[in-house]
């Protein structure tokens, strides 16, 4: 993330980042929280927190180096003793808390680990993390301090929050126990958005993100807005809450939903079948609260991102003044930015290409560069053969060596909007073209891959390595003119790649099934989830997955592209 977004002006920020390097956990997860404030210096605002924390087991407040094993350590947290310091470094390695303390309040932002029903290793924890969170949430609560839980916790907690919610739908371990949670069931806090809109239907926060599911509203509600502990009023009579004291509104921001309505519908789009929606795959929840008081006069936490030096920037050592020289091999011939001319960089390699001194190489002619293809053009210093076609550095003998110094291959199209033809890939890719004066050619060779083989006085070298005298080569016809005769015209060549495409396509759409429900073209999907089906292709339905009473929603058409083989 840049800096400038990670510390956002007229915002504090605070930032929980993965410090886990199990595989496909790395950069995963993370949470942030940024704080509207006015100062973050000598400030009474309740926004600006009077202490911030990564994590909720308090482990890596006491172990700030990532990595410790130690066995015993003094627990900040109430019934954690009998998890192990590796058990709770796991819980908060993955970056998914940020706790920012408000005086008034505790505000806890979390990120709940998702776990499909097949991963026993995920649910466990989940299992443990939402345990361990609920201990850090009972400890705060018997010290009589208010919590606010913001966050995508992964759970729908009952089937008014889930778009195709089953009988069996809320007997889920996870959304049986997010329900205990709540006042109405004997816990202890209040789930705000249903709090203020208890009978709200099709109010969603998330939808899938490979589906188009937004496009029909079809998804739920996992991400939620939590508050514990009595309100901030003196009196003592009936009907206080935090709820019913301190949030004048909460509720769902659709108009940062992805899915816009009047887009062109998912399966009319031909574009967007394949594609998926920039942006979030959630929109937000919002809750204002009213009569806060402020605070004593505080300063903005460590854990404050201002503080972190891959933001605020460190300063530099000498050795970074005086970054290494671009080596001359290396400098593109192409433009780039260069302290040294071409013409030392095409002898240079005219040099390490033959073995000789500098100064027994002439600088090459200015006219090196032709059309969309590198070249370089060597003179030879003490004499020179017309007839051979790659003229190269000549050593004092007056005898020739024919080897292409340092070509560079550029084969660009004729406009960045023009596609190259299928038989363009199939053509010769050596095509040499030469005078008395110059070579160019059209084959990316590298030093490595140029071998001379010593050529006499009146030879030249021929493809295949052999070596052609004079009488020999006057004998042959000029390949350049073979090549030239039998070399298709440029609108034979679109010909034929157009009718090879349409080949191709034709093939390609006959190929692809249709579905029942619509009589329209799947698209193709992938198996990426490991089992014995990863890997193999299958065929769905395009339109937006949607409830099952909508016509004009996904019809439920599978059909796999190949069957499973026996082995």
């Amino acid at each position: 993330m840049r800096a400038d977004l990670v510390q956002a002006e007229g915002y504090e920020s605070f930032f929980s980042c993965t410090r886990t390097s199990d595989k496909g956990r790395t950069g995963y997860s993370g949470v942030a929280t940024f704080c509207r404030v006015k100062s973050a210096f000598s400030s009474n605002e309740v926004a600006l927190p009077v202490s911030a924390e990564e994590g909720f087991t308090g482990v890596l407040k006491i172990l700030p180096v990532f990595g410790s094993r130690k066995t015993e350590y003094p627990s900040i947290v109430e019934g954690l003793e009998d998890f192990s310091t590796d058990e709770l470094l796991n819980i908060d390695g993955e970056g998914r808390c940020v706790v920012t303390d408000h005086d008034h309040f505790v505000l806890f932002n979390v990120y709940g680990p998702r776990a499909v029903r097949d991963d026993r290793e995920r649910i466990e924890f989940k299992l443990k993390f939402f345990n361990i969170l609920q201990k850090r949430w009972e400890s705060l609560l018997a010290q009589g301090r208010r919590i606010f839980v913001v966050g995508d916790l992964n759970i729908a907690p009952s089937a008014i929050d889930r778009c195709d919610a089953g009988p069996d739908f809320e007997k889920n371990e996870f959304r049986t126990w997010f329900r205990s949670l709540l006042v109405r069931n004997g816990g202890s806090f209040f789930d705000v958005f249903r709090e203020k809109h208890p009978e709200r239907r099709d109010a969603y926060t998330c939808w899938a993100t490979n589906s188009g599911a937004e496009e029909f509203n079809y998804g739920s509600r996992i991400d939620h807005i939590l508050c514990a502990g009595p309100c901030l009023h003196k009196e003592e009579n009936g009907g206080h809450s935090l709820v019913a004291c301190h949030v004048e509104v909460c509720d769902i921001l659709k108009q940062f939903q992805r899915w816009k309505p009047g887009n062109t519908p998912r399966h009319k789009d031909i574009k967007a079948k394949n594609a998926k929606l920039e942006g979030s795959d959630h929109v937000p929840v919002y809750m204002c609260l009213v009569e806060i008081p402020n605070i004593q006069q505080h300063n903005t936490p460590s854990l404050s991102t201002r503080y972190c030096r891959q933001v605020s920037g460190c300063q530099q050592t000498l050795v970074s003044m005086f970054p290494r020289r671009q080596p001359a091999e290396e400098i593109n011939l192409s433009g780039g930015p260069s302290s040294v001319s071409d013409e030392s960089i095409v002898v240079k390699r005219c040099s390490q290409l033959t073995k000789r001194p500098l100064d027994e190489c002439s600088p090459p002619s200015s006219n090196f560069i032709q059309k969309d293809v590198f070249s370089t053009l060597v003179n030879c210093s003490e004499g020179s053969h017309k007839e051979s076609s790659l003229e190269s550095p000549c050593s004092k003998n007056g005898r020739a060596k024919t080897s292409p110094s340092v070509v560079c291959k550029k084969r660009t199209r004729e406009s960045q909007s023009s596609q190259l033809s299928l038989k363009s890939f199939f053509q010769k890719k050596v095509a040499v073209h030469g005078d008395s004066s110059n070579f160019s050619a059209t084959e990316k060779h590298t030093e490595a891959d140029i071998s001379i083989p010593d050529c006499g006085p009146h030879e030249t070298l021929t493809e295949g390595g052999e070596h052609d005298s004079a009488e020999e080569r006057e004998s042959k016809p000029s390949a350049s003119t073979q090549e030239d005769s039998s070399q298709p015209s440029e609108k034979e060549k679109n010909n034929v790649a157009v009718v090879e495409w349409q080949r191709i396509q034709k093939l390609m759409h006959t190929s692809i099934p249709l579905c029942k429900g619509h009589n329209e073209s799947c698209v193709s999907r992938v198996v990426k989830k490991s089992g014995p089906n990863s890997g193999r292709r299958f065929y769905v339905c395009a339109r937006a997955e949607g409830p099952a009473s909508n016509p004009e929603a996904n019809c439920g058409f599978f059909k796999w592209a190949t069957a499973k083989s026996k082995k």
